[in-house]
């Protein structure tokens, strides 16, 4: 049985390791892998990677507000109150990873993060120190994210999967490539896509496998996944149209109590739901030992215990590797040591055979990919709740190109961050916006259309009950000026709603000219978001936006 002892252990292995990171030092490869291990299984998790190739930077979160049982709770910490809760030292290498404080001085002593060679460096380390032990799992939006992965419609990630041995994946925005793509990707895959919860319309049968079973150091563990459970909200559910997705807490449990009585001693959920979503299900479907838990991002240095199951969160964009060792007993899990893996990329050796493979996928549009389009004066970043840089640039360039008094960008939480100072390539703007449903619409709006979408955005990120939320952000905005309160009742947290350029109330029945891109709907007409933005920035190539303050957050 987990026992508090076990959580005790990894705070202070964390606490331990952030004062060895303290002397503002990069910490070697050797320190990294730095693992006392245990028992007979090793879980190693990815996800989130949105087909992040080489390293990269990713500013975390500066807002991420918890609402109801989450307030103030991991992972709803961020900045000071972060580092004070895991006990890690401002400055220290693992501060940069997990806070958004000192970015652009810290990135540039730490310098990038992520690689899938580096990854194929750590992965392959572990495995030759835990032989015939080790679990990897993916735990999806691994296929989109980036413009090599929209050009192959994914199959460039399916080499990367493939050469990194992953065992199992899931999936959401895999989907967006169109149910016969998907069908195809999952014949291409070196491992099964694990989605329980996603049926067909006609006859209710399961469309992927659920679940897969795996011997591990003698043990057989099983390995259930769950995709996003609102894929055909959150994304154009016409490329998706016969299929139904949801939690499914009664076939999931159904799901375990099967995989107990086929004789599995360990049972993991790799899922896509989402860490408020992963928190709920853990307290109503018993028998779970391990939650391998993605779509929000989060990243988290110690597991969250929910009763005996264990949640893990591993970040995104291959920025962390999570390491997972586990003891177990005949009656279950006995004790656990974890790591959450910072993949420094200065610090790490690049796997040759990894990075031969990543120079070859992205040859065919490396010149595309370099193209500068414009300069960084401030950091360009997209993750927090209500605003981001980078999706100022959007939203200018979308008010600009598109001759309208509003803009709307989706809070995609993909995305990563362009420190002040850099070239702005094709590339860092295709990171933010590579999706298969890119066009940039124009129409026009009455004032209380708009109030009921933000409303509607609004409540499905801060509805106290987690499973009416999706996992996002709130949609990003430029000639707006509001006040988003989280913890009024659904439909009041909009308030002061007014016209930037004028400072008037919104007329509800007035229409305005808005623009946005990424709709679900179907048949929308307009450019690629891209092409406008390009187009914006050649006319505007230095980029000096502030942190957007049209919408004022209030936590209650």
């Amino acid at each position: 049985m987990i026992t508090r002892r076990d959580l005790a252990a990894a705070v202070l292995a964390l606490a331990a390791a952030g004062r060895g990171a303290a002397a503002q030092s990069l910490p070697s490869q050797e320190e990294l892998l730095r693992f006392q291990s245990l028992g007979q299984v090793t879980l190693l998790h990815l996800t989130d990677l949105h087909a992040q190739l080489p390293p990269m930077h990713f500013r975390e979160p500066g807002t991420n507000v918890g609402v109801g049982e989450s307030h103030g709770r991991p992972p709803h910490l961020t900045g000071e109150a972060l580092l004070a809760e895991f006990g890690i030292p401002r400055g220290s290498a693992m501060a940069h990873a997990l806070a958004d404080l000192d970015f652009e001085s810290l990135a540039a002593r730490f310098g990038p993060m992520g690689g899938v060679d580096r990854l194929a460096t750590l992965i392959a380390a572990i495995r030759a120190e835990r032989p015939g032990r080790v679990l990897l799992l993916d735990g999806g939006d691994t296929l989109q994210g980036s413009w090599t992965a929209l050009q192959t419609k994914g199959a460039d990630m399916i080499e990367v999967l493939a050469h990194l041995g992953a065992e199992a994946t899931t999936g959401h925005f895999e989907f967006t490539y169109g149910a016969e793509r998907v069908k195809e990707i999952v014949a291409a895959l070196p491992c099964p896509l694990l989605a329980g919860n996603v049926q067909d319309s006609e006859w209710e049968e399961d469309v992927f496998e659920h679940t897969k079973m795996f011997e591990r150091g003698g043990v057989k563990v099983a390995v259930i996944g769950q995709a996003f459970p609102y894929t055909p909200i959150a994304n154009p559910r016409w490329l998706i149209p016969d299929w139904r997705f949801g939690i499914k807490e009664e076939k999931l449990a159904e799901r375990v109590r099967a995989a107990r009585e086929d004789g599995a001693r360990l049972v993991v959920l790799l899922s896509h739901n989402g860490f408020g979503v992963d928190r709920k299900l853990a307290t109503r479907v018993p028998g779970i030992d391990v939650i391998l838990t993605g779509h929000t991002h989060d990243a988290l240095p110690v597991p969250v215990q929910v009763g005996r199951t264990l949640l893990i969160a591993s970040g995104c964009h291959g920025k962390f590797l999570g390491r997972l060792d586990l003891d177990v007993g005949p009656e279950g899990v006995r004790g656990f040591r974890h790591a959450l893996i910072p993949v420094f990329a200065r610090a790490i050796r690049p796997e040759p055979e990894a990075a031969a493979m990543v120079a070859r996928l992205r040859a065919p549009f490396a010149a595309e990919l370099e193209r500068p389009v414009a300069h960084a004066e401030t950091t360009l970043w997209r993750r927090g709740n209500v605003a981001g840089t980078m999706d100022a640039v959007i939203c200018a360039a979308l008010q600009a190109e598109r001759d309208a008094e509003i803009a709307l960008s989706p809070a995609f939480r993909w995305g990563y961050a362009i420190p002040a100072g850099s070239t702005v390539t094709a590339e860092d703007i295709w990171a933010h916006t590579a999706i298969t449903y890119p066009q940039a619409w124009r129409q026009e709006m009455t004032g209380a259309q708009i109030r009921a979408l933000l409303e509607d955005v609004a409540d499905n990120l801060f509805n106290p009950d987690p499973y009416y939320q999706q996992g996002g952000d709130m949609v990003r905005s430029a000639g707006l000026s509001y006040t988003l309160d989280v913890a009024a009742p659904a439909g009041r947290r909009i308030q002061d709603l007014t016209l930037s350029r004028t400072g008037a109330p919104l007329d509800p029945t007035r229409r305005y000219v808005v623009a946005g891109w990424g709709s679900v709907a179907e048949n929308v007409e307009g450019p690629p978001v891209w092409e406008l933005i390009f187009r914006h920035l050649a006319a505007t190539p230095v980029l000096r936006p502030a942190p957007p303050a049209e919408v004022r957050l209030r936590e209650g």
